[in-house]
């Protein structure tokens, strides 16, 4: 069979898997306390792109030439910086969970749709959860092309098949999930003192409406 159709058959597969466990498990979803409309994580969109583009060339060697390819360094790189994201997301949303009012937090707030939940933090779509979506895109889509290209030249050791990524490319991959994850621990700084500074704001009338005694009978 071709080895381009193999890809795209693994490909497919594999984005059909993740799919089903979304729905069934939400592997894709926030940690958090909602029970239904829990919002999508930029993390874990981005641990599971990786994986299913990787995943799928790495197979496609496989059943091609029935050995196992050694991974090279700038693919081992990209996933670390992929899964250290994925993980510093997580301690975050767990750390947040702890807080005394955690109503407010982003996590627990019904989520849009797909795409607003993976660009949006506390102030609404975000410049620096963007540019990391489109380089991830960008970057990604780049990989599965070359991949392609490779998989067709039977003058390519079998090693060789899967690109690998520049040092520069992974310093930026890695400079935008940095950023992300540090803006990440500011989201939800202060929402556990909404309902004091709701109490705060209000004026000496609404006290005093608030404490009236209501009348009898």
């Amino acid at each position: 069979m071709n080895p381009k159709i193999i890809f795209w058959l693994v490909f497919t597969a594999l984005t059909a898997l993740v799919l089903y466990l979304n729905v069934k498990h939400g592997i894709l979803l926030d940690e958090s306390t909602r029970k239904t409309k829990k919002p999508y994580s930029y993390a874990r969109t981005q641990l599971t792109w990786w994986t299913v583009i990787i995943l799928s060339g790495f197979m496609t060697v496989i059943l091609k030439y029935q050995e196992i390819p050694t991974l090279t360094e700038g693919i081992l790189i990209l996933l670390g910086i992929s899964s250290a994201t994925t993980m510093a997301a997580r301690i975050t949303d767990n750390s947040d969970q702890d807080q005394a009012n955690t109503k407010g937090l982003i996590q627990n707030l019904p989520g849009d749709n797909f795409l607003i939940d993976i660009l949006s933090d506390s102030s609404g779509v975000s410049i620096h959860r963007l540019q990391a979506v489109l380089f991830n895109i960008v970057i990604g889509f780049w990989f599965i092309q070359k991949t392609l290209a490779n998989i067709a030249d039977p003058s390519l050791n079998m090693d060789n098949i899967l690109p690998d990524i520049e040092t520069n490319n992974l310093i930026l991959m890695g400079l935008s999930a940095g950023t992300y994850a540090a803006l990440k621990t500011t989201e939800n700084k202060g929402t556990a003192t909404k309902a004091t500074a709701t109490k705060d704001s209000k004026t000496d009338e609404d006290i005093e409406i608030d404490n009236e005694i209501p009348p009898v009978g």
